[in-house]
């Protein structure tokens, strides 16, 4: 399950594409799911563990690749912090639905993520488990309300 603590009760990584470019291994790249992760969002394709084709840049080292798909393999390889998915854009919602399919995975959030369809997300300040786009936001309204009254 899915759970996000939006604009605070937690402590997560600031600065998760640095530390990405830090830390991530090379079997990280050369898995399946990070594969088409790196294919869908940013549109590139893995050559190899070190060289990444991308439409834009050439090739590519993984340190290349975009703040987006940094956190996503984050949250599915490492497990050492809470990470920030407001580094990540609307186009990185479907897989980070699909990685807290695979696995419990806790969140922090600044910005309303758009997600479609039903899921089941729990908000983390207030506990509400939501199901679809409109439970969502107004679960996250209410979770920002309770920030900003103390």
């Amino acid at each position: 399950m899915l759970k996000i603590w939006y604009y605070g009760g937690t402590e997560y990584m600031e600065d998760a594409p640095s530390y990405f470019d830090n830390v991530y291994e090379d079997e990280w790249i050369e898995d399946e799911f990070v594969k088409a992760m790196i294919q869908d969002v940013d549109h590139s394709k893995v050559i190899s563990a070190h060289i990444i084709e991308s439409p834009i840049f050439g090739a590519i080292p993984p340190t290349g690749l975009s703040g987006g798909v940094k956190v996503l393999i984050l949250m599915l390889k490492d497990d050492s912090f809470i990470y920030n998915m407001s580094n990540c854009g609307d186009n990185c919602s479907e897989w980070i639905l699909k990685i807290a399919e695979k696995k419990d995975l806790t969140v922090y959030l600044q910005h309303i993520l758009q997600f479609q369809g039903e899921f089941e997300i729990q908000i983390m300040n207030t506990g509400a488990i939501v199901h679809n786009p409109t439970e969502y936001v107004a679960g996250l309204l209410e979770a920002e309300a309770m920030q900003n009254e103390g």
